[in-house]
């Protein structure tokens, strides 16, 4: 799905989406900037890199760090939930993974992202999807596309 279909959707219900970035470091949050008049949907968002910004600013629990790790479905979804309560949006969307071209402390393949979205009535997924393009920027972008993609797909209802 185009960034295009998701700003006309959100704005057309008059809601909003924010972003919880790791490996991406924005770009999912870039991307939703290239629509003129994004800011009527999309305030901003996070990027929790390292540091402990997962716990300290996105109120991801220490318990959940440690049993579940930076790179999981769990966090994921904890990242999307934490932006949704930091920002007060409708929908926020979240990323975390291995870009490369090393691997993370997670023992992952390159390339392994968890995305996630939370919503409105408990809507809490994740997923997990495989980049191979050999290249970190090249895993990166396909990792922000699959964020578009999969918020299309709970405002499509698909």
């Amino acid at each position: 799905m185009e960034v295009q279909e998701i700003a006309d959707m959100l704005t057309s219900r008059s809601q909003t989406v924010s972003v919880a970035e790791a490996d991406t470091c924005g770009l999912v949050g870039y991307l939703f900037s290239t629509v003129p008049g994004s800011s009527r949907w999309f305030p901003g968002g996070i990027i929790a890199y390292t540091g402990g910004l997962k716990q300290k600013v996105l109120g991801v629990s220490d318990e959940l760090y440690e049993s579940k790790g930076t790179v999981s479905p769990e966090m994921a979804k904890a990242m999307a939930a934490g932006a949704r309560n930091l920002t007060g949006t409708d929908y926020a969307v979240s990323v975390t993974g291995i870009a490369g071209p090393t691997g993370g402390r997670s023992g992952l393949p390159i390339g392994t992202f968890y995305i996630g979205v939370a919503g409105p009535d408990g809507l809490e997924v994740a997923e997990r999807i495989h980049t191979d393009t050999g290249d970190r920027d090249g895993n990166k972008r396909q990792a922000a596309e699959a964020v578009i993609a999969l918020l299309g797909k709970q405002l499509s209802g698909d």
